[in-house]
């Protein structure tokens, strides 16, 4: 996403905005079963939607991944915006004369102005856009690739994994809320902390939601249950990062992921199922947070390290229940 008011508040704790474009896209523009129901409904429809990401985000990067493991390649297109952008939105510099080829637009803020001209919070990936219209139809990152799960299942591929198992969604929806309060929005809460205190609780909290998932994934697989699950993907896109940026970029510094032998491996685990790994870029994610985050940033440049070669290597967990 663009981070929305992310830029260093001092002496503040940092708040994410989490107030989205709540539309839903469901099979025949049904109620959905779970979550947000009393909002505009979209129906599912192969070729009408473009998801707009970029391989820098990760809560994008999770809405590719899903789309990848679940096959939905040939019904839902995908935009990729570049690494890097201003304040006022993602572009498309990747593409031939910086515009996306199907909706013909150089930045994602076009097509959330044309459905609200006067849109007054951050241009965010990932977003879902209806290619005929080129307006955007949601922006609501968890419910896209929960729907993507749930509403599309006529467009699966045959071996599309079961990403939110039944018996196990109590316990997922559980342990979704803890990485993501811990986690995925805790190394943000260092990085973008605006007071000592601020990142000396931050601080504290991320390191001890990772040593639970250090324990726990210590004699298991996967974060939930004996299969992959989408509770692996949300907590992935980040781990993949923690390294690369948010060790130092972010100041979360006690440990590196390598550092922690069962995150490590089972991060390796992930990186290597088919369908994941090959979503990362190491160079664009660098280049979005270490550019774009002027604050913490100030001379933009990027560096040259951590080494990053070791995601290859065996990981050594399929003997785990």
């Amino acid at each position: 996403m663009q981070e929305k008011a992310t830029y260093v508040q001092p002496g503040t704790e940092f708040n994410r905005d989490m107030n989205y474009i709540p539309d839903r896209i469901t099979r025949d523009a049904r109620t959905p079963e779970f979550g947000p129901k009393d909002v505009p409904l979209w129906p599912v429809e192969p070729g009408r939607y473009r998801l707009v990401a970029a391989a820098a985000c990760p809560w994008a990067n999770r809405a590719i991944i899903v789309r990848n493991l679940l096959g939905l390649q040939d019904v839902i297109s995908l935009g990729l915006a570049g690494p890097t952008h201003d304040a006022r939105s993602w572009t498309f510099d990747l593409d031939p004369g910086g515009v996306d080829p199907v909706l013909g637009i150089e930045r994602l803020q076009q097509a959330y102005f044309k459905r609200y001209p006067d849109y007054p919070r951050g241009i965010t990936v990932p977003a879902i856009v209806e290619e005929a219209t080129g307006k955007v139809v949601t922006n609501d990152f968890p419910w896209i690739t929960h729907d993507f799960f749930h509403e599309w299942t006529d467009f699966f591929a045959d071996d599309a994994p079961d990403l939110w198992p039944r018996s196990l969604r109590e316990e997922m929806d559980e342990v979704n809320k803890r990485v993501f309060t811990e986690v995925n929005n805790g190394v943000y809460r260092c990085g973008f902390a605006g007071s000592q205190e601020a990142y000396d609780t931050a601080y504290s909290r991320l390191f001890a939601a990772l040593d639970w998932l250090e324990e726990r994934l210590s004699t298991q697989r996967y974060l939930v249950g004996d299969q992959l699950t989408e509770s692996d993907i949300r907590l992935f896109t980040t781990l993949a990062r923690f390294d690369a940026v948010y060790h130092g970029h972010f100041k979360c510094n006690r440990q590196k992921l390598v550092e922690f032998p069962a995150l490590w491996a089972y991060a390796r685990d992930l990186y290597q199922t088919p369908g994941i790994g090959e979503t990362l870029d190491f160079d664009q994610i660098k280049q979005h947070y270490y550019i774009v985050h002027t604050d913490l940033n100030p001379t933009q440049i990027v560096p040259a390290g951590p080494d990053l070669s070791g995601w290859d290597e065996p990981h050594g967990r399929e003997s785990l229940g």
